[in-house]
Parts: structure tokens; sequence; C-alpha cells
């Protein structure tokens, strides 16, 4: 993938994660991408009350590991880099 796809990939990315942050916030949460790795690991970062939450695993395998592969399907997982939950 070139450089320009790849930024173009995490363009995507943050869009779909705009889309879910009105939802976050509305629980005092919100959620940033920090990078897309080459093997294709989409890492973000939980922010607020999120980081307490009992929800977040159902939230990041229901709603943002189904919306960064429905806008990135190259994506093979979705982690969490400052929580120890892997979707």
């Amino acid at each position: 993938m070139s450089r320009r796809e790849h930024e173009a990939m995490e363009a995507r990315i943050r869009e779909a994660l705009t889309e879910l942050r009105p939802f976050l916030e509305a629980d005092g949460g919100d959620i940033t991408l920090d990078e897309v790795t080459p093997d294709g690991v989409a890492r973000v970062r939980l922010h607020g009350a999120c980081l307490g939450c009992a929800m977040v695993p159902m939230t990041m395998k229901a709603g943002v590991e189904e919306a960064i592969k429905r806008v990135a399907p190259t994506v093979r997982s979705v982690e969490a880099v400052n929580m120890a939950v892997v979707a």
C-alpha cells in the first residue's frame, strides 16, 4: 500500500470514528485513532469515561471495529492501546 493510500485509509477511519463520537461523548467518553500498522492493526485510544466502562469490549467489537472495517476492509483487527482490550 502506498503512503497516499495509507493516508486515505486513515482519513476514512477518522471519519468513521467521528460518526461514533456523539454516542461515546453522551456517556462521557471519546476515541481517537493513534495509527494503522503496516500489518493492518488499527490502534485507537480511548478517553474519559470509556477508560473505566464495563461496556468497552462490546463497544470495541460491535461499534468501533465494525465501523472501521466498513470503511477500511483491509484492517484485520482493532485494539485500544491504552487498555487491555483487543477487539
